[in-house]
């Protein structure tokens, strides 16, 4: 009988807040209710803002928790090749294409064609434009043999209908896992999301899909404000060939300000709570476990 297999993912580009600790804490529930295993993972592809000092007061805060993982810890950082192989993949099959502009002509192309009624993804960021869509193959092959800055795009259209069936994904109605229901994927309110940048052959949803189906993942517990990128993600299972894990999406912890936390909330900080005398039990109150 295979084990169901939980995972945490944090990333090293700031210190951790309650709401790590909630996700974390709750993933190491579910998986002990289960009788499954958990995972940590560390999400470092983002190779400028991670740093091994931060890397370094994860597994502090963590371990002071009390939460406890199987080893060897994933570092994502060390598996660009993995994450290239799939990449040449997707360009193979003419799934993703190079995308050349710049943030100031994008928001030149959008302002020229209807600046505030130009449809937005759900962070409420403008959607790629289809310029580079249209480019002629002689134009796009001059520019990337002259080492014109990049992005590799997925393209959310004709990946799409290349599909023999609709996209959905099984979410967890609550944290029992006692009932689940089919929710339909619609990646196409993302538009034409970055899978890859020319110096790093990948991007947060790219990576995340591989790791998860490498590793095993059965149950992926993150969130609720990754619930609507999960359609993104669910296409590119599609396209790879990866089963998708079931997904429960919970509850948020927000500030003060009824905003959610960020990393930079050095009032909710672990490091600092601990600093303050605050107990681990004292931080599972706080986030209601």
């Amino acid at each position: 009988m295979t084990l169901l297999t939980f995972r945490f993912a944090p990333s090293p580009n700031g210190k951790l807040h309650l709401g790590h600790a909630y996700s974390a804490l709750l993933n190491q529930r579910m998986a002990a209710q289960a009788g499954g295993r958990l995972l940590l993972r560390i999400e470092d592809i983002d190779v400028t803002r991670c740093t091994p000092e931060f890397e370094t007061g994860i597994f502090r805060d963590l371990e002071w928790l009390g939460l406890r993982w199987e080893e060897p810890v994933r570092r994502q950082s060390e598996h660009f090749a993995e994450y290239q192989a799939a990449l040449d993949r997707l360009i193979a099959e003419e799934s993703v294409y190079p995308a050349f502009m710049s943030r100031g002509e994008i928001r030149a192309f959008i302002a020229e064609r209807g600046g505030r009624d130009w449809p937005r993804d759900p962070d409420g960021v403008p959607l790629y434009p289809p310029f580079d869509k249209a480019l002629s193959a002689r134009e796009r092959k001059r520019r990337l043999a002259e080492n014109v800055p990049f992005a590799w795009r997925l393209d959310v259209e004709a990946a799409t209908a290349r599909l023999t069936a609709g996209l959905s994904w099984l979410e967890f109605t609550d944290e029992t896992m006692s009932a689940t229901r089919a929710v339909e994927a619609q990646p196409q309110a993302w538009g034409d999301v970055i899978v890859a940048r020319r110096d790093i052959p990948t991007s947060y949803h790219l990576a995340v899909v591989l790791d998860d189906a490498l590793q095993g993942v059965s149950h992926v517990v993150r969130g609720q404000d990754l619930y609507s990128a999960t359609g993104v993600q669910r296409l590119l299972q599609q396209l790879l060939g990866l089963s998708p894990p079931r997904y429960f999406h919970h509850r948020l912890i927000l500030g003060a300000d009824r905003r959610k936390l960020s990393k930079s909330f050095k009032d909710t900080g672990l490091a600092a709570l601990r600093e303050a005398g605050m107990s681990p039990q004292d931080v599972r109150q706080l986030v209601g476990l």
